[in-house]
């Protein structure tokens, strides 16, 4: 049987709509502040999955039929809510955001730091909690450094977990 092309079957002859599949492979990135776009593009090139780099303003991404720019309003946390409305477990998230990183874990993505750090079920509570308490002792006028800045071993390690991750995803 030839079906249209909004059909295909399943492995028992089944008709199945496009609706029925499941959502493909992708890679999902949170742009603001995120030193490692080029570095995500070669990976999603590599492995043939696509990207969506959303921000709440435009900006420039590679001319490439795997990547995809969507710009948000720029309301509150509209590029998050996007994020976390798209992110289930055939998603990778690339995030800075502990909060946004806590939403897509519970939606069942696969959610990396820039630094290649992956937040997990068991590691975000962590994370929050840390988040919170350097914001109260900033609140309290404390003086207290920022992150360490992003070194080449940073970089190195992204791109070996996002490989890894996408490799892991792959295979199902």
């Amino acid at each position: 049987m030839t079906l249209g092309p909004d059909f295909r079957q399943d492995d028992e002859g089944r008709e199945m709509t496009m609706t029925d599949l499941p959502p493909s492979l992708r890679i999902l990135v949170d742009a603001d502040a995120c030193p490692v776009k080029d570095e995500i593009y070669k990976v999603a090139w590599r492995h043939e999955v696509p990207v969506t780099i959303v921000a709440n303003s435009h900006f420039r991404i590679p001319v490439h039929p795997l990547v995809n720019r969507v710009v948000v309003s720029d309301g509150f946390d509209a590029a998050d809510d996007w994020i976390a409305e798209q992110a289930d477990a055939r998603a990778v998230v690339i995030t800075a955001d502990i909060l946004l990183a806590d939403r897509c874990v519970k939606a069942g993505a696969t959610v990396l730091a820039n630094t290649g750090k992956p937040f997990t079920t068991s590691s975000i509570g962590g994370a929050i909690a840390t988040r919170a308490i350097m914001a109260d002792l900033r609140a309290g006028g404390d003086v207290i450094g920022g992150p360490a800045p992003f070194a080449k071993a940073d970089r190195s390690r992204f791109l070996s977990a996002l490989d890894a991750a996408l490799v892991r995803l792959k295979r199902g």
